[in-house]
Parts: C-alpha cells; sequence; structure tokens
C-alpha cells in the first residue's frame, strides 16, 4: 500500500477540511485499509518517517521509496514483494474507507483490477507474482492498466466493487450516501449536517 505523507495528503479537501483533520482522515483512511488485508502480510511504501512509524505501529514492513513518485514506489515494492516467495502482490490504495476482506480478490493465476467508481482509477490491483505490468496510476489509470493486463494474455478479472470502489479524493467523494454513515464521529466538514 503507498502512503503519502499524512500531512501532505487529501489537498483537494483543503475546501472542507483543514490540514489537521485532512491528516487524521488520510490515517484513519489508511487504518481501514490495512485491517482489510487482514492475516496478509502488509508493507507500506512511503518516504515519510511519520508514515514510517505509523506502519510499524500497525504491523506493516515499511517499503522506504524517496523520490520515486507513486509509481516508482509501487513498482519498487512490488519487486521487493516477489522476491520473498509470495505468489501475488496486492497493490491496493490507502484511501478507502469501506475496504473489507482483501483476501477474496487473490485467484490465482489471474490479474484482478478494482476500478474507482467512476472507471477512471485502479483501486485494487491484485498481480501474480511473474507479471510484468508496470504501475501507471493518475488519471485514467484503470483504462491503462487494463490494457497492459489484457496484452500480458493472462486471465484478468475486473471487479466493479462497490466498496473498493469508493475512494475519498474530494469533497463530493466525503458526501455519498453509502459513507456518510461510516465516517469516523470525530470528522466534521464545512458538508457536514450531523449534529
Amino acid at each position: 500500500m503507498p502512503v503519502k505523507a499524512f500531512t501532505a495528503a487529501k489537498g483537494r479537501l483543503s475546501v472542507v477540511l483543514d490540514r489537521f483533520a485532512r491528516a487524521d482522515l488520510a490515517r484513519w483512511l489508511a487504518g481501514r485499509v490495512v485491517a482489510a488485508a487482514g492475516e496478509l502480510p502488509t508493507f507500506i511504501a512511503c518516504d515519510d518517517d511519520e508514515v514510517a512509524t505509523w506502519a510499524d505501529e500497525h504491523g506493516a514492513e515499511v517499503l522506504w521509496s524517496p523520490g520515486l513518485g507513486l509509481n516508482g514506489a509501487v513498482d519498487a515494492g512490488r519487486a521487493t514483494i516477489a522476491g520473498k516467495g509470495f505468489d501475488h502482490v496486492v497493490v491496493a490504495h490507502s484511501d478507502l474507507p469501506l475496504a473489507e476482506d482483501l483476501t477474496r480478490l487473490v485467484v490465482a493465476d489471474t490479474i484482478t483490477l478494482v476500478p474507482d467508481r467512476r472507471r477512471d482509477g485502479t483501486n485494487v490491483m491484485v498481480l501474480p507474482r511473474d507479471v510484468e505490468l508496470p504501475a501507471a496510476y493518475g488519471g485514467g489509470s484503470f483504462v491503462r492498466h487494463f490494457a497492459a493486463a489484457v496484452a500480458t494474455g493472462r486471465r484478468v478479472d475486473v471487479r466493479p466493487d462497490p466498496r473498493l470502489s469508493l475512494d475519498i479524493d474530494t469533497p463530493a467523494d466525503l458526501a455519498h450516501p453509502a459513507l456518510r454513515a461510516h465516517l469516523p464521529t470525530w470528522l466534521r466538514t464545512s458538508l457536514d449536517s450531523r449534529p
């Protein structure tokens, strides 16, 4: 799981959350995704000391990746994890508030892609260890990842999962009806109508 510095995360939410609330939200979201990994060995790709400390506290192994950016950190992390002998690598974004049981996405010899709800980004990608599929995150990543996955000749499973497809990037995402009941009670935004 790649994790940006908590203090730099969720910048697009600055119109509804101050920097402290955004950092707290980023920590909370990442914790949800780590919990969804269950008993799977968990690795956090980061280049921030606070995130590394947080990862240690949550039982995750840190994959230190300074200056690599998101795609470079994911590719370097996948190579490191593959070298440890695992059959598959699950790459999940750290902002999936409804994430649960990521183990169910692992299917033998199958590339599994979970697009975001707009079918623009790739929220979760599961790759067999021997598949070469470079990370291509950024706008339109789902189309790029899907095309690259098909080009490998391996079986590709696209799962538009309503829980994993919901990520938090914008104020509109915070107001999504499926999410409102799950947000932490301490989170208050200018969109909030809760007492």
